[in-house]
């Protein structure tokens, strides 16, 4: 291609978006080639600038074709564009990345999965990386469990320890081959390596020998732990029921679901069934958990006695080799005790599951951000990310156009010449209690760290923390205002409390369904008026008591509470959310009094009679009762009721039960009474699933009413307020016939539905509605 006698011209662009660490200064620097332009491209702690001087025609076709032809994984959120004097450039070069900027804007990507190229190399005998567990190139591998600091080169990585060799480094330095500037770049001569450990830390094999090993131990029953990309799974076969029942006793873990990696998806449709949608899920760069439906109910009953089973493909190069060598399906769970963090660390991991693991396959790369397997389901014919994690996180959510001002209140902004546009508040939100993540508010995006799970322990705190301190760190972060949870109690407020006043800024407490609503309309960037209909176990309401089931209207100051479920008692608080029968007794006891007692039902049946009467002695005092609206609590309550769960071993397993008895083949629900004064009784509900039981309808028929009478009041009360905009949020909606049914139904009743997709339904999403909030209220 020529451009001659052409009057030369300079252009420097700047780049903000997911634009470092995907080859994305080869491909400026191809296409700059391509068309005879001069000048130069590096990082910086922003993005990516570019100088290019030319001709006119030949600039032009070089902005056209940065948009159109930019590598699949980047995304340019802004590019601000200065003309210069030519400075009368000899060729185009790539430069040194520069930091010397105090506004870190640069967006890290997440970790990315295998790429086919990566796949070739280490199954390729003939390749320098035959067998290597660590291979990468710019369109794969480690990213953000990597990473310390931005800009992303390897001084400022994990990889910083490993000196490349002289081949590693020449396709590093050349622009034209796919590793020209992969961080993580290495091969067996010169990068991390593989090592098998016993309980006591001795070295048993190193290297490939390593992994044959490794590969012998899973098919003779033995529970490794190895030492993957975000921190440790624990794995074992599959196929051997033995195994699993010892890890699960070993782990404490008697019903909760476990994850299983299978080889390919070919040997998923033996299992499974699979949609095309999930399909691409499972193979996609972000290669996340999926839930899919079993083919028969029976199968590996001991991963999980549910209707779905969460799977996912091998995302790493070891895991790759792994499958290759075992040719059949794996148990891959965190490495964690319960309610404890994920293990990163080879020797902590030895003192946390050295009673769990046989064998420990280890290797020297250290890992900066511990970072969990993501969890995917597709409700609606949309994915709908449930745990945020590898794959995913810390991808930026753009919040730029749910915060127009005309929208939004007026919120103004400053002007920040660094960055060629506008500032807005720097807020730092800590989420909530139960599976836990913080968010960090950076111009129009907001950065949602990868699950850190539930506060419950000394450990999951320290965790907490140290997520804070790095992201703050890598993005050299002060915030300005920090934004949290109303409810008192939580560990994410309280520290909330602490640093806000130890930075002498000001605090923001959210009303936790609020957050829940605004997560919901930054996912789907929607404006104003919003119904919100928020359901979940639990969220400390402005009145004090616990909400759950809630219809927020959002206006452009804030929200009201237009209509909630009736409040029921909360036997024992907490305790009750691990409880069922706890629930079902406190409702029980609203419509029956004292004639309670005289009740056959297995709720009463499952307690003791010194439990009974304790419980009894509570109930007559109500001012110690917790009183709720929680509709995740009333699924408990009927879950209970009908005997499927009367004690929980893990978040949702009741709920999870009785969604798993639905039957699409009616439409038959119970009444539920809206009553003058906006509630929604749940009283005729309750005395007609009781009069079903004793009629013996069957459970699944009881169930499909229930879920049914749920959707039938949220399109009356929709209806009754008349907002056209409907969102659906909290984590009762990762119930997938509750979700679709209610999206149908309203969609039907003429009003427009918005469920969640990049953001969690769940509590995972309410730091992001947490610093929506914030920016709503406070004027910059």
């Amino acid at each position: 291609m020529r451009f001659n006698n052409v009057q030369l011209r300079c252009l420097v662009l700047r780049l903000s978006g997911s634009v470092q660490g995907i080859g994305f200064r080869p491909f400026v620097y191809r296409l700059a080639k391509e068309l005879e332009l001069k000048g130069w491209v590096n990082n910086n702690a922003q993005g990516v600038a570019i100088a290019v001087e030319g001709g006119q025609q030949q600039i032009d076709l070089f902005l056209e074709r940065l948009q159109s032809e930019k590598p699949a994984r980047s995304q340019i959120d802004q590019i601000t564009q200065e003309w210069c004097e030519p400075a009368h450039y000899k060729t185009f070069e790539i430069h040194e990345s520069t930091d010397n900027s105090s506004v870190k804007t640069a967006i890290i990507l997440p970790d990315l999965a295998t790429c086919e190229d990566c796949l070739r190399d280490i199954f390729n005998s003939k390749n320098r990386r035959y067998c290597y567990p660590f291979t990468n190139c710019t369109n794969c591998g480690t990213r953000y469990s990597i990473i310390r600091a931005v800009p992303y080169d390897r001084h400022n990585t994990t990889m910083h320890k490993f000196q490349m060799c002289d081949a590693c480094q020449a396709e590093y330095d050349n622009p034209l081959d796919r590793r020209f500037h992969a961080q993580p770049n290495a091969c067996p001569n010169c990068g991390p390596r593989l090592e098998l450990w016993d309980r006591e830390g001795r070295i048993l094999a190193i290297g490939e020998q390593a992994l044959l090993e490794t590969v012998e131990a899973i098919r003779e029953g033995k529970i490794l732990a190895i030492k993957g990309l975000g921190g440790f799974q624990l794995v074992v076969d599959a196929n051997n029921p033995e195994a699993i029942a010892k890890l699960r006793e070993r782990k404490h873990r008697p019903h909760k679901p476990l994850a299983l990696m299978y080889p390919n998806l070919e040997s998923i449709h033996q299992d499974c069934q699979v949609s095309v949608l999930e399909a691409q899920l499972l193979k996609s760069t972000e290669a996340p958990i999926v839930l899919l439906q079993k083919l028969n109910k029976g199968l590996k009953s001991l991963v999980s006695d549910n209707d779905y089973i969460g799977v996912m493909l091998p995302y790493t190069p070891l895991h790759h080799l792994l499958m290759a060598g075992l040719q059949s399906p794996i148990v891959a769970t965190s490495g964690n005790l319960s309610d404890e963090p994920i293990c990163i660390d080879n020797q902590e991991a030895i003192a946390c599951l050295g009673n769990i693991a046989d064998l420990f396959l280890v290797h020297n790369r250290d890992i900066a951000q511990p970072v969990d397997d993501s969890v995917v389901r597709v409700i609606g014919d949309r994915p709908v990310i449930l745990r945020r994690a590898r794959g995913y996180a810390p991808s930026p959510i753009n919040m730029s156009a749910p915060l127009a001002p005309q929208y939004w209140g007026g919120i103004e902004y400053k002007k920040s010449p660094s960055i060629g546009g506008f500032r807005r508040l720097k807020i730092l939100a800590l989420g909530g209690h139960l599976k836990n993540t913080i968010a960090l508010s950076i111009n129009n995006s907001i950065i949602l760290s990868q699950h850190i799970g539930d506060l419950e322990t000394t450990k999951a705190f320290e965790h907490f923390q140290r997520i804070i301190q790095c992201l703050s760190e890598t993005y050299e972060f002060q915030p300005e205002a920090i934004a949290c949870d109303t409810h008192p109690d939580y560990l994410s407020t309280q520290y909330a409390r602490q640093l806000a006043q130890s930075l002498q800024i000001p605090l923001i407490p959210v009303q936790h369904h609020y957050a829940h609503v605004l997560a919901c309309m930054v996912d789907n960037q929607i404006f104003t008026p919003v119904l919100g209909i928020a359901w979940d176990g639990t969220g400390y309401g402005t009145d004090g008591t616990i909400w759950g089931g809630e219809f927020l209207k959002i206006t452009d100051s804030g929200f009201e509470r237009v209509t909630h479920l009736r409040q029921f008692p909360l036997l024992g608080g907490d305790k009750a959310a691990k409880e069922p029968r706890r629930v079902a007794l406190g409702i029980l006891w609203e419509i029956f009094g004292d004639r309670l007692w005289d009740l056959q039902l297995p709720t009463l049946q499952s307690f003791t009679n010194s439990e009974l009467r304790i419980l009894k002695t509570l109930l007559t005092k109500p001012h110690h009762v917790s009183q709720t609206s929680s509709i995740g609590r009333l699924f408990d309550a009927v879950a209970s009721l009908l005997n499927i769960c009367q004690v929980s071993s893990f978040e949702g397993q009741a709920a999870i039960a009785l969604e798993q008895l639905c039957d699409e083949a009616t439409d038959d629900c119970y009444g539920m009474d809206v009553k003058n004064d906006g509630e929604i009784d749940w009283f005729n509900l309750i005395q007609s699933i009781l009069e079903d039981i004793q009629n013996q309808t069957a459970i699944a028929t009881i169930a499909t009413k229930f879920h049914n009478s749920l959707v039938a009041v949220m399109v009356t009360i929709a209806k009754q307020i008349g907002i056209e905009k409907i969102v659906l949020t909290g984590g009762c909606f990762q119930n997938r016939y509750l979700t679709e049914r209610a999206s149908d139904k309203l969609t039907q009743a003429g009003f427009q539905v918005y469920c969640h997709q990049n953001i969690p339904p769940n509590d995972g999403g309410i730091a992001a509605g947490q610093i929506m909030a914030a920016l709503r209220e406070i004027s910059y």
